[in-house]
């Protein structure tokens, strides 16, 4: 990590320059909006999943810059074995993850020749159009395997998207035609990296710190966010603000729905456990792989894309059970040490913090001290959910009160949904 220098630092429009040099926006202006959609209705059709959509929002905001589109062949194997991509003047930028849409035997054969095509959203709007299509196989396994390190069956996104999708992938430019909405009372978390960029320089920050999370905030993540700030501070910056941005896209079945771990971030600045002045709530709309060190290069590259020069990473990072045994599935310290290491991410600041724990004692969340362990209580994702499926609460000071009664009541209403009988339509 490179230490600041302590010198007078003039407030700047972006205190990180975007991957390639330019944030990328694929959403068609206004005035051509007509025009594109007209032509739209008449390519071929490519009908998206969900996930797909998230994707394609991904792309639109300018997240995956300088990504165009959906990956050719040459940006897919790039991405696949070197976790990078090479740009035309000989930079390199990470890009760990592939993005990349498939189809299946029908709809290659209805595209023909056809150098464009329409993509249609799930509910049958049209969403966008990619030009200058490449198409080309699917290898699945190989993706499997070089994404995940494994290919053991139960990996949720392989499950949900991959196993299912078609045998080829296709590639090209995208334009899309308004930006991707949601509808669900949660559109204006949805900042793009730009809006943030714009919000950090209205909030005259000096450093921008990102805390990725697909949980909800115990007092444990606000120790060490405070933290961080006090970190920053003490190298001489004077306004750090954070960026407490959680995972908005496709999650695995038993984390925590969306609008119930905003609706607790919510109560988390309300009780003041974290600073509304200097902290920005968004959402990051990105679907989850759980690809450990793998994917924790896509959330901190990302994050530069939205104007972050230092990257907050723990223990785990994207990280999850083994499918099939009992055991992590990744080395818990390995993505923190990966990011220090990644190509086309040095000017990024990877701040690793200290592990947090349950102090019996002082009766808080605080640094774990090995010097006395039999002190500490380790209160994982797993327990917290137990505590509050069952309505038991956590140690005091485990987590503020108002988050703690969003969780239980959306624990609650979930086992009274479970007896209610369910109905049959004649």
């Amino acid at each position: 990590m490179s230490t600041p220098q302590l010198t007078k630092r003039v407030i700047k429009s972006s205190l990180i320059d975007p991957d390639g040099g330019l944030l990328i926006d694929l959403i068609v202006p206004k005035n051509e909006r007509d025009l594109k959609t007209n032509l739209a209705q008449n390519l071929p059709k490519i009908r998206l999943n969900k996930i797909d959509l998230e994707w394609v929002h991904v792309l639109s905001e300018g997240w995956a810059s300088p990504l165009k589109g959906f990956m050719r062949e040459n940006e897919y194997l790039q991405s696949l074995h070197f976790n990078s991509l090479r740009l035309n003047n000989g930079d390199i930028v990470n890009m760990s993850l592939p993005i990349v849409l498939a189809i299946d035997d029908l709809v290659k054969e209805q595209i023909g020749l056809s150098n464009d095509v329409s993509l249609i959203g799930p509910s049958g709007d049209l969403v966008a159009i990619l030009r200058s299509i490449e198409i080309y196989k699917h290898n699945k396994e190989e993706r499997i395997a070089r994404t995940w390190g494994t290919t053991a069956p139960g990996l949720p996104y392989v499950d949900e998207v991959i196993t299912p999708a078609g045998n080829w992938l296709i590639g090209g430019e995208l334009e899309v035609l308004k930006p991707i909405k949601y509808n669900d009372g949660l559109d204006h978390y949805r900042l793009s990296p730009d809006q943030l960029r714009k919000e950090f320089d209205k909030r005259e920050a000096d450093a921008v710190f990102a805390f990725q999370l697909r949980n909800p905030v115990h007092n444990g993540h606000a120790l060490l966010m405070n933290d961080t700030r006090k970190r920053l501070l003490d190298m001489g910056y004077k306004n750090p603000i954070l960026l407490l941005h959680p995972l908005g896209g496709f999650t695995k079945a038993d984390d925590v729905p969306l609008d119930v771990r905003m609706e607790q971030h919510s109560k988390v600045l309300e009780d003041g456990v974290l600073d509304p002045d200097t902290t920005v709530v968004a959402i990051f709309p990105s679907p989850m792989h759980y690809a450990g060190p793998t994917e924790v290069q896509w959330h901190a590259k990302a994050r530069i894309n939205a104007g972050a020069n230092f990257y907050i990473v723990g223990r785990d990072p994207a990280g999850m059970g083994h499918p099939t045994e009992k055991r992590d599935l990744y080395d818990p310290d390995h993505g923190k040490k990966v990011l220090s290491m990644a190509p086309g991410l040095e000017k990024l600041n990877i701040l690793p913090f200290r592990v947090a724990a349950y102090d019996t004692v002082a009766k808080r969340m605080s640094f774990f001290d090995p010097s006395r362990a039999k002190d500490f209580l380790f209160i994982s994702g797993t327990k917290m959910r137990a505590y509050a499926k069952t309505g038991e609460n956590p140690p005091d000071g485990f987590m503020c009160p108002g988050g703690w009664n969003v969780l239980v009541n959306y624990y609650a209403s979930q086992q009274e949904e479970a007896k209610q009988p369910a109905t049959v339509s004649a």
